[in-house]
């Protein structure tokens, strides 16, 4: 069937014509966020989706459910969206278990049910396998990536920052969004998260300028801090101490350091209070990140008990203020900081 790009659903969806079957596809979390969205305002009312939009998943071994479901007619709306995520898991069964799902999916989709939009979700797909292959004939293809060309990626990320920061009412003057896009490397999580905070700093002229996008947002490069977080820890005190040499002999800022260094330690304390994902693709859509920092948040939480968490983040508030108070050599109060995010190991290793 055809394929089409996260931006063109809603004209397609507008056109009117009933889709069975929507297969989106791809590991951009933002876009898919925005089709699922797209989809319950185009056919489920508010009132009507706690009982017509149901979610399941292939990797909990659901599928069987989610085409019963969607032969089902629900309550209160007339068309329902049923949701199959994780479909990629089907491909990593059993020949057998494998199988017996292209069987059930495509009996479904020789025969789809008229009140029912069935939306299947995949990270990526071998087009090889029969599970592919049904899927790609049988679906509108939402291509829910930017695809792997940098500059494609970079110019989909300016294009989709004119529009969130349409949205939030605010504009970008020329080179803001493109500064911006660079600076979060094109990851549209991120990209939505900075936009939401440049909007409300720039509410009153609403207008977002390079010199804010400078100001208020942390490079790509500076959040590099992932790798610091594995060395808090592991209590790897001299490490941690060679790696923030590095950083600053690179030129980063240290107050852009310790932002950086701070939403790392909240995404590290609301990793901790996830229950029930157990890797980085399930955590990335509660932490607003991509599935790799996920995953990286999620390992370093599971070593670092929540009760060192909150006191880590009262020490970078410590040395905020002592930062901000321009008194004191901003390496020196690195170091020290450091220091006391690994219990001291860091002064240990200086000796």
């Amino acid at each position: 069937m055809t394929r089409i790009s996260a931006n063109e659903l809603l004209s397609r969806l507008e056109k009117g014509k009933a889709i069975p079957a929507i297969l989106l596809l791809g590991e951009e979390p933002y876009l898919r966020d925005r089709c699922r969205a797209l989809l319950m305002e185009r056919y489920v009312p508010d009132a009507a989706r706690p009982w017509a939009v149901s979610r399941y998943s292939a990797d909990r071994r659901e599928t069987q459910a989610a085409l019963e479901q969607a032969q089902t007619m629900a309550m209160l709306s007339p068309v329902q969206l049923v949701f199959l995520e994780d479909a990629e898991a089907i491909e990593s069964l059993g020949e057998k278990s494998r199988d017996d799902a292209v069987e059930l999916l495509a009996a479904y989709l020789n025969d789809p049910a008229p009140f029912t939009v069935l939306v299947i979700e995949a990270l990526r797909l071998d087009q090889r396998m029969k599970w592919g292959k049904l899927l790609t004939e049988k679906a509108l293809v939402v291509e829910c990536g930017l695809g792997e060309n940098l500059d494609e990626r970079q110019a989909a990320a300016v294009a989709l920052a004119g529009a969130m920061g349409k949205e939030q009412g605010v504009a970008f003057e020329p080179g803001a969004a493109e500064d911006l896009a660079e600076f979060v490397a094109a990851d549209l999580m991120r990209l939505r998260t900075e936009i939401g905070k440049l909007g409300t700093f720039a509410a009153g002229r609403k207008q977002i300028r390079r010199e804010d996008v400078r100001a208020l947002v942390v490079s790509e490069k500076t959040t590099t801090v992932w790798e610091l977080a594995a060395m808090l820890a592991s209590r790897q005190g001299k490490k941690a101490l060679e790696f923030l040499d590095r950083l600053l002999r690179e030129g980063e800022e240290p107050l852009q350091m310790l932002g950086a260094m701070t939403w790392m330690y909240r995404k590290l304390i609301e990793a901790s209070e996830l229950r029930g994902v157990t890797n980085g693709w399930g955590a990335a859509r509660a932490l607003a990140m991509r599935p790799e920092q996920a995953q990286l948040a999620l390992e370093s939480a599971r070593k670092i008990p929540k009760a060192h968490l909150l006191a880590g983040l009262a020490a970078l508030q410590r040395a905020d203020e002592r930062l901000k108070g321009g008194r004191e050599d901003a390496r020196a109060v690195m170091e020290f900081l450091i220091a006391e995010l690994t219990g001291g190991e860091a002064l240990a290793a200086r000796r």
